[in-house]
């Protein structure tokens, strides 16, 4: 069998308990690998919500607590051990946290290579959680791989792998209009997303609020829950819009209420890549974003929606005017979005999964895997 046919065993490792973006990127390529015949792992905290997750998919996942010293050490010898019994190929570390803990422990065990993916969109602080414990790794998107290479990371030793988003396509009937008592000729702008300051809801509500000023006919969906929350509530019950800015909480049904709006907004102040763009265009909903990191690689500025400086409330005002006032262009940027979605592989959940199979088994055929042993 050539080293590139062979299945691998491959365990993740993921600090948090919340369930965002992050976590739903290890879950999709948890089950994409499954799928291409490789056995898969994953190493939680108690509490996880991916925990839970993984193991309703019948993944083995083991638990540790992973906050403390005391716990540090003790998921040092624990991760150890489950490396050595389970003969693993791969560790896939996330979280700052769990790589400290996880990767060292790999170093320790022998673990023919170790990853690192890169989530986040800001610049990277110390690189002893790339290139000091891990051997290699993995980034989300361009920008974000760029970010570590003006740091210094061998172009070699980082790869890039697109968050893929699973088939979606627009309902032909949701039941969010008659959910929120919308009418039928209201114009609805969706956010989907979590409830956190960089997202730019607060700024979003604002620009919105005067737009609503001349048009009765508009209202703006918050799908999502997070600290901000109970904040943003009070803000529109300010701006004297309760009755026209709804907040849904957290939904399972999200092709169900992307399907049920006309536009896509999101003020994001930073974004790796902008999964929740790449959906709602899946679902044929014309986007306006802000041109902040990765969230270029995911839509085509002037063809699938509108991209604006962050911070230019003018500049955000004028994009979403122009969608909301103009039916047949919020129809021809909805179709090219599905379209350029549905003919495009490039955030296919099957690519993903043979890019992430591709990288393994190059760095695990390098020579120099599992010869930099700097870290100790």
């Amino acid at each position: 069998m050539e080293i590139n046919d062979r299945p691998l065993r491959i365990v993740h490792s993921e600090a948090a308990t919340t369930f965002g973006g992050q976590e739903h990127r290890i879950f999709k390529e948890m089950l994409g690998m499954r799928d291409r015949g490789h056995m898969l792992e994953a190493i939680c905290q108690p509490h996880s919500l991916l925990r839970e997750r993984l193991e309703k998919e019948g993944f083995t996942v083991h638990c540790l607590e992973m906050d403390g010293m005391a716990n540090y050490f003790r998921g040092l010898y624990k991760i150890a051990r489950i490396l050595r019994e389970g003969r693993f190929d791969v560790l896939n570390t996330h979280s700052r946290r769990d790589t400290v803990v996880a990767a060292a422990a790999g170093r320790l065990a022998g673990t023919p290579l170790i990853v690192r993916t890169r989530h986040l969109a800001k610049p990277p602080g110390s690189l002893w959680t790339y290139t000091g414990l891990p051997h290699k790794v993995i980034t989300v998107s361009e920008y974000v791989r760029e970010q570590l290479l003006n740091r210094g990371v061998r172009p070699e030793d980082v790869s890039t792998v697109y968050t893929a988003i699973p088939p979606m396509h627009r309902q032909a009937q949701s039941s969010l209009r008659s959910e929120l008592y919308i009418p039928a000729g209201d114009v609805i702008v969706a956010c989907v997303g979590h409830l956190r300051a960089q997202k730019g809801h607060r700024q979003l509500m604002d620009v919105m609020a005067r737009l609503m000023g001349s048009r009765r006919n508009v209202h703006l969906v918050f799908a999502g829950s997070g600290a901000q929350q109970e904040s943003l509530q009070r803000h529109a019950q300010e701006l004297g819009l309760p009755d026209r800015m709804h907040f849904l909480g957290r939904r399972n049904d999200i092709v169900n209420v992307l399907s049920g709006c006309d536009v896509f907004a999101l003020a994001t102040q930073s974004e790796a890549l902008g999964t929740a763009f790449l959906e709602a265009q899946s679902c044929g909903l014309p986007v306006v974003g802000t041109r902040v990191g990765g969230v270029s690689e995911a839509v085509i500025d002037g063809v699938t929606g509108l991209l604006v400086p962050w911070g230019d409330e003018p500049a955000l005002a004028r994009a979403l005017s122009k969608l909301l006032d103009n039916p047949g262009l919020r129809a021809n940027m909805g179709r090219a979005g599905a379209r350029a979605l549905e003919n495009s592989t490039r955030f296919a959940l099957p690519r993903m999964a043979q890019r992430m199979e591709r990288a393994y088994h190059q760095w695990l055929a390098t020579e120099a895997v599992g010869q930099h042993e700097h870290a100790f």
